[in-house]
């Protein structure tokens, strides 16, 4: 069945996009911030940090680039008009980075601005793999600067994750270790789950040996406990780390960490370009293969008496 769930995944861009967008509502908030802001104070009563992202990347203009630094400013005053407990994540590429890492790093300069104006944190999230040296770059030339309020994010599947975290020590980053979505060759990428398990960890316990902020972004039960245990060995209090998952997932093992008295913060996208996202949290997850054929299925084949089977 795996097999198969593998299979079908793989032919979700010729699904229809409005099955596409009924599978993906528990990954995304809304295509609207308002939307998103019921979902964050959902959270907030629970006990929950939130992580605010308008989907958009690989812009093609500086136009669209300036857009959507605009969209994100809009999102910072309501974070604070409506008493959010909530930072925001930026795509490089939403920012320009494909257009000229010049035109990215200003612009992520400025949503750092507004972010420390009004108390608030940037989270320049981490592509695929093409980006990641100029990622980091513009991570490190911000903090030179003198902006504070801004972290970056690297990859657990990734062979050179050790060494970036080397050679970003002496800047005491703000961290999120996630194992990282995007499939890469072999010869920069671990396949397996457990090597990439191993580095998942070992990156932790780098991070925090190097004075590290670090935000453990997983849903892996066992990463979760080695974390739990480093952090332990490593005399982290409350407020020096945090732990992360996507909206939708894992809530129930959300739930429980809360519980324990972690911080738990949920990654909260929303936006009118949802259907790319969508695919990649989808082709994320096989086992969704089979509620993907059903929906699919439903679509062209009618129920009883002519109508939709739903």
């Amino acid at each position: 069945m795996a097999v198969l769930d593998r299979a079908i995944v793989r032919l979700l861009p010729a699904v229809p996009r409005p099955v596409v967008k009924r599978l993906s509502r528990r990954y995304i908030a809304g295509e609207e911030l308002s939307e998103a802001c019921r979902v964050v104070k959902g959270l907030n009563e629970d006990g929950k940090l939130a992580t605010l992202d308008v989907l958009g990347e690989e812009v093609t203009t500086r136009e669209e680039a300036l857009a959507l630094v605009e969209a994100y400013r809009d999102v910072f005053d309501t974070i604070r008009r409506e008493g959010l407990d909530s930072n925001v994540s930026v795509k490089p590429t939403g920012l320009g980075l494909s257009i000229d890492r010049n035109v990215c790093r200003q612009n992520v300069a400025d949503l750092v601005r507004c972010a420390e104006e009004r108390s608030n944190f940037v989270r320049i999230d981490m592509e695929d793999a093409s980006t990641t040296s100029d990622t980091l770059e513009v991570y490190r030339e911000l903090r030179t600067e003198g902006l504070a309020s801004v972290g970056v994010v690297l990859q657990a599947r990734l062979r050179r994750t050790p060494d970036d975290i080397s050679a970003l020590a002496d800047l005491r980053p703000n961290v999120r270790v996630c194992k990282g979505i995007y499939l890469e060759s072999p010869d920069i990428a671990y396949q397996g789950m457990q090597a990439i398990r191993e580095n998942f960890v070992n990156a932790i316990d780098d991070l925090l040996e190097a004075g590290a902020y670090v935000a453990v972004a997983t849903h892996d039960g066992w990463v979760i406990d080695r974390a739990k245990e480093l952090l332990e060995e490593h005399g982290k209090k409350r407020e020096e780390y945090e732990f992360q998952m996507l909206l939708g997932v894992g809530d129930d093992l959300g739930d429980q960490l809360v519980r324990e008295g972690h911080r738990l913060r949920v990654y909260v996208p929303f936006g009118r370009r949802w259907y790319e996202y969508s695919v990649r949290r989808l082709q994320e997850n096989p086992a969704m293969a089979t509620a993907i054929a059903k929906a699919t299925a439903r679509r062209f084949l009618p129920g009883r008496n002519g109508r939709d089977s739903e």
